[in-house]
């Protein structure tokens, strides 16, 4: 679209809406958003159905969230690089939320030291007194090694800080796909594929509530709405992105819908790789009940974000016609893990394990098909399938999953560790409190969280035991 004067605005309003993609804007709030992005463009019928969500924004309720709006970001190593620069009595160049660049700076602030980070062991690699003396260092063995142990602080935190970093980059393929990708300039060019992909992808990133029932379909009819704005000249590849259906991919040329693949099929083998060094082979396949010490917050984000990019492979694949493949090896999917009380509240109202975790607990792990040290064919995955009643190719085994159709929208739940409050400011207090965290609530905050729990804050279904202490 072309920008005219007096559109400055709109302009702004867009790039708020670039900025959402990889956070965690309401669907509300995004909604309200878009109404003002599109202004006197949209229909009558347009503007009422988006007026259904944009109502109970924060901006018209005058209220916020006691629900962030941004996942973690990982901290960078600013603090180690300041320590560092006081201690060498230097000052070196750095980006330090970029971890080759913290290892670039201990390394330049290592050669003073004859230190490297591949000779960083603190019991092997230290130089003595006469190796100090010959190199010219005019240092005692207290000072020297001070030194050395920063710089050993300053390469762990780029390590870490690396291993974060790809976490989150995991997380949003997860939850948009490649949407946190897309350049600001393409993403404000079309209007409409923009508010459309802000839109679905703040309804992606939803957070689950503790429910015996599944979750939301995040295509409801605001996205429908959205989507039927765009004609056949939007950018239907930055849609693409996102939303990687049939429908989308049949309007991509050959070689786009290729260059997808081959972004799907490096995220998935990405995302099975971090998963490999995550799973703890004491975990029961067949329940996935998640064990004391396990790190579910990680390994289920970690499990969509595979999911997420296994799907748009599968949709690359059979846009491609190339299904076939799967006959060669067909990784299959990787299940959450499930918290205890919500397992034994299945049990205790007659329900079961979800058939799916059967067919994962059937099959070889994920990446070890694909690494080749297991074979593991559609053939394979068909048998599992129909062994735990599951048809393979409607429930997303072997073929895309069968779309879902259009939900209706529903206002965004406020949730306390899944839990549904009635009120922002209750929300607030319960979360600080500890209620529903699965840990012993705070004592000095005991009273006021039990008025509110009496007072009928609590508007989720729950189960009458099994419940996480508070």
């Amino acid at each position: 679209m072309t920008f005219r004067k007096g559109d400055r605005s709109r302009r702004e309003i867009l790039a708020e809406l670039h900025g959402s993609l990889d956070r965690r804007y309401r669907p509300e709030d995004v909604a309200d958003l878009v109404l003002r992005a599109l202004d006197r463009r949209l229909s009558r019928r347009e503007r009422v159905v988006l007026e259904r969500a944009a109502t109970h924004s924060s901006r018209r309720e005058g209220w916020f969230s006691s629900m962030s709006a941004d996942y973690a970001r990982p901290v960078g190593g600013a603090r180690q690089v300041a320590a560092a620069s006081r201690l060498f009595d230097r000052q070196v160049e750095v980006d330090p939320d970029d971890p080759e660049s913290l290892l670039e700076f201990a390394a330049t602030m290592g050669r003073e030291i004859r230190w490297a980070p591949e000779r960083s062991d603190f019991l092997a690699d230290r130089l003595n007194r006469d190796s100090r003396a010959a190199a010219g260092m005019d240092l005692s063995k207290r000072q020297y090694n001070r030194r050395f142990r920063m710089l050993r602080r300053v390469a762990a935190k780029a390590g870490t800080l690396s291993t974060e970093q790809d976490k989150r980059r995991l997380l949003m393929v997860g939850v948009t796909g490649f949407g946190a990708d897309i350049p600001l300039e393409r993403f404000t060019a079309d209007a409409d594929a923009a508010c459309f992909v802000a839109y679905y992808t703040a309804r992606r990133k939803t957070r689950r509530e503790f429910s015996l029932a599944g979750r939301d379909n995040p295509f409801d009819e605001i996205a429908q709405v959205l989507l039927d704005r765009c004609t056949a000249g939007s950018d239907w590849w930055m849609i693409a992105q996102v939303w990687a259906t049939p429908e989308v991919l049949g309007r991509l040329t050959d070689e786009e819908r290729g260059r997808l693949l081959g972004q799907w099929s490096a995220a998935m083998r990405h995302g099975a790789d971090v998963l490999r060094a995550r799973w703890n082979p004491g975990t029961d396949r067949t329940t996935m009940i998640v064990r004391r010490g396990d790190d579910s917050t990680t390994w289920n984000n970690l499990a969509v974000a595979y999911n997420a990019a296994r799907a748009g492979w599968l949709a690359c694949l059979a846009s491609l016609d190339a299904l076939d493949l799967l006959e060669v090896a067909c990784p299959g999917k990787v299940m959450r893990l499930m918290a205890a009380d919500l397992a034994a509240w299945h049990r205790g109202t007659g329900g079961g394990v979800d058939p799916n975790t059967a067919v994962w607990a059937a099959l070889p792990l994920p990446w070890e098909v694909l690494d080749g040290t297991a074979r593991c064919t559609r053939a394979d995955v068909e048998g599992a399938c129909r062994t735990a009643g599951l048809d393979p190719a409607r429930s997303g085994w072997t073929a895309p999953a069968a779309r879902r159709g259009v939900a209706v929208y529903r206002p965004t739940p406020e949730l306390v560790h899944g839990v549904s409050i009635a009120d922002p400011v209750w929300a607030a207090l319960l979360r600080r409190a500890g209620v529903f965290s699965g840990r012993s609530v705070k004592p000095e905050l005991a009273a006021d969280a039990g008025h509110g729990l009496a007072s009928g804050v609590v508007v989720s279904d729950l189960p009458t035991i099994g419940l996480p202490e508070g």
